[in-house]
C-alpha cells in the first residue's frame, strides 16, 4: 500500500517537472517592457561609475623606448681621447760638474803649473794638457782655471779658494819682453821678496832586510812661512808596502790628512793655522820591505803655500832609493 502511494507521488513531481519547464520555454516576453528599457534597466548606476573614473589624476602616456633593458654594459672608464702632440724633443746634453779642485801650484823650469786634486789623485798640468782624456786645459788665471769638456765642447771653470795663481801668459809676456825690461822686473821682484826656494829632501836607510819595518822622513827647509803643503808620493807596491804615515815636527800643531793607495800611491794634505819659516821633519812614512830588490819612493806633485795663499817655489827631491836584502 505504502509502496504505490511513494510510486503515485514520484510520478506526480515528475509532471510537475515536466510542465514547469514546457511553461518557461514557450512563455513569451512580458507586455510593457521593451528591449531599450530591459537596456536601460541593466545600465542602472554607469554614469556614476564614469563620474569616479574622472575624478582620477591623469598619467603620461607611456613614451617611446629609449634603449635596450637588457643590453650588456662594462663598467671598464671610458678612456680619453688621445691627445694630439708634437715631436718629442729630447733635452740638451750638459756636462757633469768639474770633478777636480785647484790643490797649488809649483814652478818647473820656468813654466807655472797648476795642481788639481781629484780624491786620492793629484794632475800637476799646464795650459793645454789632457786631464784624464776627457778635459782640456784651456787657461790660468789668478782666479780660475778653465777645462773645456771636450764631448760636448764645453767650458767649465775651477774656482781657485784662497790661492792666487800665477798666469802662464804672464810668464810668457815676461819671457818675450826685452832684455832690459825682464832684467829689471826681475831685480824689483827679487828686492821685494828676496826668499830663498824652499827645500824637499829624503832621509831613510839605504839598504833594508825584508819583513824589517823602516822609516823615510821627507824634510822641508824654507826661509818663507808654509801654509800648506798638499802633496803626492808613489812608490813600489810589489817592494813597499805603507805601515803608517804620520806628521812631523813641521805640521804637529796642525792639520794632517792621508790615503793610501795600495796600488802604489799615497796623498797627503796638510795645513797649519800659524804657519812660520822653518827646517824639520814635514812627514815620515814607515814601510815594510815585502821582496829584495831596489826601491824607490818618489815625490810625483807638491804644492807648498804660504799664509795668503800665494804658491812658494820649490825644488823637488830625487827619489829615495834603498835597497831590500834577504
Amino acid at each position: 500500500m505504502k509502496k504505490r502511494r511513494l510510486i503515485i507521488a514520484i510520478a506526480l513531481g515528475g509532471l510537475a517537472v515536466s510542465a514547469l519547464a514546457a511553461l518557461l520555454i514557450t512563455a513569451p516576453t512580458a507586455p510593457g517592457l521593451a528591449p531599450q528599457a530591459r537596456s536601460s534597466a541593466a545600465g542602472v548606476g554607469a554614469p556614476a561609475v564614469a563620474d569616479k573614473f574622472a575624478q582620477l589624476p591623469a598619467r603620461e602616456a607611456i613614451g617611446k623606448r629609449r634603449g635596450e633593458p637588457f643590453e650588456s654594459r662594462s663598467w671598464a672608464p671610458v678612456a680619453p681621447p688621445p691627445v694630439a702632440r708634437g715631436p718629442v724633443v729630447p733635452p740638451k746634453p750638459v756636462a757633469p760638474p768639474v770633478p777636480y779642485r785647484v790643490a797649488g801650484q809649483v814652478s818647473h823650469d820656468g813654466m807655472n803649473q797648476v795642481v788639481l786634486a781629484r780624491d786620492d789623485r793629484i794632475f800637476t798640468v799646464r795650459e793645454g794638457d789632457m786631464v784624464d782624456n776627457v778635459y782640456r786645459v784651456e787657461s790660468i788665471k789668478p782666479d780660475a782655471v778653465t777645462l773645456v769638456y771636450l764631448p760636448l765642447n764645453e767650458r767649465q771653470q775651477i774656482a781657485v779658494n784662497g790661492l792666487r795663481l800665477e798666469s802662464t801668459t804672464e810668464n810668457v809676456a815676461l819671457a818675450g819682453a826685452s832684455a832690459p825690461q825682464a832684467s829689471a822686473r826681475q831685480e824689483r821682484s827679487a828686492a821685494a821678496q828676496d826668499p830663498q826656494p824652499a827645500q824637499l829632501r829624503w832621509e831613510g836607510p839605504r839598504q833594508v832586510h825584508t819583513g824589517a819595518n823602516f822609516d823615510v822622513a821627507l824634510k822641508l827647509t824654507s826661509t818663507e812661512p808654509v801654509r800648506a803643503l798638499p802633496l803626492q808620493l808613489t812608490y813600489d807596491a810589489k817592494l813597499l808596502e805603507p805601515v803608517a804615515v804620520r806628521p812631523g815636527q813641521f805640521f804637529a800643531e796642525g792639520r794632517f790628512t792621508y790615503r793610501v793607495n795600495p796600488t802604489g800611491t799615497i796623498l797627503v794634505g796638510a795645513t797649519v793655522d800659524s804657519p812660520a819659516p822653518a827646517d824639520a821633519d814635514f812627514l815620515v812614512v814607515t814601510f815594510r820591505p815585502l821582496n829584495a830588490g831596489n826601491a824607490e819612493l818618489k815625490l810625483a806633485a807638491a804644492a807648498l803655500q804660504g799664509p795668503a795663499g800665494r804658491a812658494i817655489t820649490h825644488k823637488a827631491p830625487d827619489a829615495f832609493r834603498t835597497a831590500i836584502v834577504q
